[in-house]
């Protein structure tokens, strides 16, 4: 078994304790399976939220923050609906719709889904 500590892009064999690649589906080793790649799609894609359906409800329903609640950020959402009054949510709302709609899909995801 190895002593040393894995770097940012290794980890341990669930089997045998070696250090691999955490990109590695088989134990260069041991040869044991570490993950499935199909399962690894599958938790990505049901994490990711679509950034043109936030963008739309930032825009025409920014002011509730529906947007805030659909990308998970429920306590967002709820100040949103306590100062929907005021107007200023209709606004910050607004400019978030169209920053959703501006970014890349990546950059989305990584800023405004993945917290």
């Amino acid at each position: 078994m190895a002593s040393a500590e894995p770097a940012a892009d290794e980890c341990f064999c669930k089997s045998c304790g070696e250090i691999i690649k955490k990109e590695a589906e088989i134990c260069p080793k041991c040869g044991v399976r570490q993950k499935s790649a199909s399962s690894q799609r599958q938790k990505f894609a049901s994490s990711q939220k679509d950034r043109m359906t936030a963008g739309i409800l930032g825009i025409l329903l920014g002011s509730l923050g529906i947007h805030k609640f659909y990308l998970g950020k429920n306590a967002l959402g709820i100040i949103y609906l306590c100062f929907c009054w005021t107007g200023i949510p209709t606004i910050v709302g607004f400019v978030e719709g169209i920053i959703y709609l501006f970014a890349s899909d990546e950059e989305f995801q990584k800023k405004y889904v993945e917290k």
